[in-house]
């Protein structure tokens, strides 16, 4: 078997090897059952085994209030930025969304289909460069909720800490769920497409408070009620299984590393490692204003497009992979989710240094 590279894609994103090698093995025989994971019916003991403990790991590693209910849903998160107004907006009731990059944009578009949205803060005009402060917006006393993404995956950005609101919080965290901890109780809902921090792609994670799963109208479709999958368990249709296993086997391995805050602290030390090459080496220009600077996603220029790509190309060769940046910032985009080892991020730190001292 040849050597792994380092793959900084931003998502599906690389994987913890011991995951990986559990999951090939029980692929083909599951647990020495003689019949296939993905071969297994959803509503088999087995299986419905491995629902509730990937439930009961997230919860744990969370730290979940019992009044609110773990949702593994299909769609991507791009589904619920949809399902969030279709649920919780009415037609003649008020939202507030901040605008911190293109996730946060269509989720906007989207909620304007169901009510009224107040977008209280957008960056877009300086390319998504950084996040809000608390002060720098006010939301409507009678918005329903408030409406953000706690990491820009193409710009680079994170909140380094939640809004500190009354009104209740909503929040895309697909891109840095499960990297530092969080209060969930602060939330009405949460939501993360898994292939980033959580498993493979095929299954989104939905985190609501059990009060708001009767807000929904009458006219809602079954299947784009939270309701519908919260009083099936996630069984009401047939679930991602392989997806939602191996989000199993993510928790179980994220616990053994000492759960989200002892993860964070390899995340820093990963991130503050990169921001050093990038601030220290003149050849390099951070994209994020240092104080909205993301821990997942670590994104940069060189001084020309043609030595952007060279960079890319000579780091490829070297098994360094996917640093190209996003078509609408360009540059380059080391993305280190937990999963990604650290002595990627040396060598990729290494390689700047060396590519620095020759092009510069």
């Amino acid at each position: 078997m040849p050597e792994r590279i380092f793959n900084f894609s931003p998502g599906p994103a690389t994987l913890p090897p011991a995951v990986l090698q559990e999951a090939a093995a029980d692929i083909v025989n599951f647990k020495n059952s003689g019949i296939g994971l993905i071969e297994l019916s959803h509503r088999s003991k087995p299986f419905m085994a491995v629902a509730e403990e990937t439930e009961a790991l997230i919860r744990e590693l969370m730290g979940i209030p019992n009044n609110y209910k773990v949702l593994f849903l299909q769609g991507g998160a791009s589904s619920q930025f949809f399902m969030v107004p279709m649920n919780l907006l009415g037609s003649s009731q008020k939202a507030t969304y901040l605008n911190t990059g293109v996730w946060a944009k269509k989720a906007i578009k989207e909620a304007k289909l169901f009510g009224q949205v107040e977008v209280a803060y957008s960056s877009e005009e300086i390319t998504y460069k950084r996040v809000p402060r608390d002060d720098e917006y006010t939301v409507s006393a009678d918005s329903q909720y408030l409406y953000f993404v706690t990491n820009n995956t193409i710009y680079g950005t994170q909140f380094p800490t939640m809004p500190a609101r009354d009104t209740m919080l909503i929040a895309d965290m697909s891109s840095d769920i499960l990297s530092r901890p969080v209060d969930v109780s602060k939330f009405g809902l949460i939501f993360a497409g898994a292939q980033k921090n959580m498993g493979p792609a095929g299954v989104t994670v939905v985190i609501i408070r059990d009060d708001l799963l009767d807000r929904v109208g009458d006219k809602v479709p079954t299947m784009l009620k939270y309701k519908t999958h919260a009083d099936k368990d996630s069984m009401f249709n047939t679930p991602p299984c392989f997806s939602l296993y191996c989000v199993g086997l993510v928790m179980r391995w994220l616990k053994q590393m000492g759960g989200a805050a002892a993860i964070e602290k390899i995340n820093r030390e990963k991130a503050a490692l990169l921001y050093e090459a990038i601030d220290s080496l003149e050849l390099y220009r951070g994209h994020a204003e240092k104080e909205s600077r993301s821990l997942m996603n670590v994104t940069f220029n060189l001084p020309t497009p043609e030595l952007e790509a060279q960079f890319i190309r000579e780091a490829g060769a070297i098994g360094l992979d996917g640093l190209k940046g996003h078509r609408s910032v360009g540059g380059c985009r080391a993305s280190i989710y937990n999963a990604f080892p650290k002595e990627g991020v040396e060598k990729l730190v290494a390689f700047m240094a060396d590519f620095a001292k020759k092009n510069g």
